[in-house]
């Protein structure tokens, strides 16, 4: 299993199922492969540590990322495919507001590689084998 924390923010919305997704930089030992199984927390290495939820990883993919945001022009290509619902696409990452994240985050300029990893509940990969 591999284990990914998160801001307090997101708890809810991962909770929820409203936040199906999480984009992660490369990382020397890799990360879940489809089908694996993802351990998802809260304040991890500290006292805090709250375990959220078991999901199982459904994809990995490269993830391009380009923010100029004096400017408003955003482009966000997944597999090297632009994705054209912007905002469905930061709803799925648990944003109302990505822009201003990545702002805070990034400043007003920002070009990114990383991975976007999805998942669904261990809870639906039981049912579709019971059924």
């Amino acid at each position: 299993m591999v284990a990914y924390s998160f801001q307090p923010r997101f708890v809810e919305p991962i909770k929820a199922g409203t936040k199906r997704q999480t984009i992660r930089q490369h990382r020397s030992k890799g990360h879940v492969h489809p089908g694996g199984t993802m351990q998802l927390y809260t304040g991890m290495r500290t006292k805090n540590c709250i375990h959220i939820a078991d999901m199982r990883c459904i994809s990995v993919q490269p993830i391009y990322l380009s923010f100029d945001l004096q400017h408003s022009e955003i482009t966000i290509a997944v597999d090297d495919v632009a994705v054209d619902d912007l905002d469905a696409f930061a709803r799925a990452d648990g944003f109302a507001d990505m822009m201003r994240f990545w702002r805070s985050e990034h400043g007003l300029f920002m070009q990114w590689k990383g991975v976007i990893i999805k998942w669904e509940p261990l809870v639906a990969v039981k049912q579709r084998k019971a059924a």
